[in-house]
């Protein structure tokens, strides 16, 4: 009986919130703050498992190098998931780990970054391919974010895509184990991508 309650009290909480494919922004920014990762897009609620250690450490590593090179040269800010980017009406990502310039500060309100990063990437696990590789894609190409990087633990492999005044991005290069993917958008960041998958 007490488990037959408690499934009654779950589908009373559930109806106070929006069908998939009827989450509006309002509803979105009514969650409760929280640290798992929440993502809006074509009106529905996209929650992920947390990522596994391998992902975690792609992120980790990503993030270091990263925010070395950004703050040694005071070029901007760096964050990581989860935080908010509302790229465009109704779509709301939190990329793995982004960069954001120095001059386009404003873009960040404190509890997101409105508009498009400089700079996206995505650490990709087995329940994120799909998303990471295709929706996203999609998405970041169409806000303006200037150079996505896609990390494949599984392949081993960093590509780089970027703008070239296209509405969808352009593959700059597929780098392995034994190169350094580079940034094609900024200051000579590069990474090691046996450090990072």
């Amino acid at each position: 009986m007490e488990a037959n309650r408690e499934g009654i009290y779950v589908m009373e909480i559930a109806r106070l919130f929006p069908q998939q494919g009827r989450w509006a922004e309002v509803d979105y920014y009514a969650l409760p703050e929280t640290n798992q990762i929440v993502e809006l897009a074509n009106g529905e609620l996209i929650m992920v498992p947390a990522p596994d250690y391998q992902h975690q450490e792609g992120v980790r590593q990503l993030l270091i190098a990263l925010s070395l090179h950004v703050d040694s040269r005071e070029l901007g800010i760096v964050c990581v998931a989860p935080y908010d980017v509302h790229l465009f009406e109704g779509t709301i990502r939190q990329p793995d780990v982004l960069f954001l310039r120095q001059e386009n500060h404003q873009r960040n309100t404190g509890r997101c970054i409105e508009g498009p990063p400089d700079w996206a990437a995505e650490v990709i696990s087995p329940g994120t391919r799909h998303t990471d590789e295709v929706d996203k894609l999609a998405e970041y190409a169409k806000a303006g974010v200037p150079e996505y990087w896609l990390v494949d633990p599984e392949n081993k492999t960093i590509l780089v895509y970027v703008l070239h005044g296209n509405p969808a991005y352009t593959l700059a290069g597929t780098y392995t184990p034994g190169q350094a993917a580079r940034s094609e958008t900024w200051e000579s960041f590069e990474v090691v991508v046996d450090k990072i998958v």
